[in-house]
């Protein structure tokens, strides 16, 4: 199977979605891409076991992409062997109208993970740069004090949430959350395939919404809205990986090799030692328990 440097999915500050593939070819078959990543996410799973344990860092994982990128099935296949108390899966839908009550980051500030578990954003908190860049008039909703009509909203505006962006991600980052963002690069080609599939499907097509089809209209607008954010808000301790999408397969193998070959990197993170009084009365503690 070839070797992807995912070093190269990494979005730069001149980050153009046009350079970045939709689908990379890893030379072999959907069966050895699967078994790498099995392999992959028994280690991953391991090392969140320790990470536990070890009770300092937390990892939140942050999943964008347009409809049928694959988000809800890559989540599924690359957490299947963890500890079901060692993630958690947040799916951000439309705000409710407590959540409309705080700015626009308290809900996900409620939902970051606890040391020693992942988190995974299903969209995240760049919804927020993204459909109501799209859509700016469910800005209104959030009744800033400062904007009354969508003509109020400007470039500093966006300019001022992808800096709250960064300040929230370096908040959480300098506190232990070790953040992964993953743009699922999706072709507009795959997704008309990928909506005919789920519509020809009777169990895939409850999915549907007419509504797909008036957003895939705007196609354009969001991948300027994606480029803009991610370009905004890629930084070193906190990239965007762009993971070409159009293979699934591929996609997941990609995301669980990044996850786990950076935080293998943290070699402080251990299983703890027994307290010294503990482990000099072992043996005894044993031999009490084989003489019940």
């Amino acid at each position: 199977m070839k070797e992807i440097n995912t070093k190269n999915l990494i979005a730069n500050k001149d980050f153009q979605l046009k350079n970045y593939a939709t689908y990379v070819d890893l030379q072999t078959d959907e069966k050895t891409i699967k078994k790498a990543l099995n392999k992959t996410r028994e280690a991953l799973s391991e090392w969140q076991d320790v990470m536990y344990a070890h009770g300092k860092y937390a990892v939140l994982i942050c999943l964008q992409g347009m409809d049928t990128a694959g988000k809800d099935s890559l989540i599924r296949e690359v957490f299947q062997d963890f500890n079901s108390r060692g993630v958690v899966v947040h799916s951000f839908k439309t705000p409710s109208k407590k959540e409309l009550q705080h700015d626009y980051l308290w809900r996900h500030y409620c939902a970051l993970p606890e040391r020693g578990k992942f988190s995974v954003f299903n969209r995240t908190h760049y919804e927020n740069v993204l459909v109501t860049r799209v859509h700016p008039n469910y800005i209104l909703s959030e009744n800033i004090p400062s904007i009354t009509k969508v003509e109020d909203i400007d470039e500093t505006f966006w300019e001022n949430r992808f800096e709250q962006i960064r300040n929230f991600e370096n908040h959480i980052i300098e506190n232990g959350i070790k953040v992964f963002k993953f743009f699922l690069h999706l072709s507009k080609e795959e997704q008309k395939n990928r909506l005919l599939r789920r519509l020809n499907k009777p169990d895939k097509n409850w999915k549907f919404s007419p509504g797909d089809l008036e957003e895939r209209k705007l196609w354009d607008n969001y991948q300027y809205c994606y480029e803009e954010a991610i370009k905004n808000t890629t930084t070193q301790k906190a990239p965007w990986y762009v993971i070409p999408a159009d293979d699934k397969a591929t996609a997941r193998y990609l995301v669980a090799k990044i996850l786990y070959d950076q935080l293998s990197e943290l070699d402080d993170v251990k299983n703890p030692t027994l307290a010294p009084e503990v482990l000099e009365n072992l043996k005894q503690y044993i031999n009490e328990l084989e003489k019940e």
